[in-house]
């Protein structure tokens, strides 16, 4: 890829959104830089491999996760997406959360960092 010229970000975060929801690890693990690292008010992962076993705990742990996006905002190369994610647990408890995420990516476009805070 290469520079902000070429590299549609918001595109790029809302096909991460989109892969999260469907709990697909496959998309997820393409969309990540080897050297990702997560952080959220749960948990704290560094590496491709940890932040996809922090993602496949959540999926373990609940029946369906929708990721809504409202507003995305782009900066460089980092966006921040404002979510409202309604997450249906193992008993069919539905919980709806307001989250921002905060994603940055590297000139390839893969995701280097993904922070989440819990509004």
């Amino acid at each position: 890829m290469g520079d902000l010229e070429t590299i549609d970000l918001k595109a790029l975060a809302l096909r991460y959104f989109q892969a999260f929801s469907l709990k697909d690890t496959n998309r997820l693990a393409d969309m990540l830089a080897a050297n990702v690292w997560l952080e959220d008010w749960e948990n704290s992962a560094s590496g491709k491999a940890e932040v996809l076993g922090v993602n496949q705990q959540i999926f373990d742990n609940v029946r369906q996760i929708v990721v809504s996006p409202g507003s995305l905002y782009q900066e460089d190369y980092v966006i921040t997406a404002m979510l409202v994610i309604w997450i249906t647990d193992l008993d069919n408890n539905v919980d709806i959360i307001k989250v921002c995420d905060v994603i940055e990516f590297n000139y390839d476009g893969k995701i280097t960092s993904i922070s989440a805070y819990k509004g």
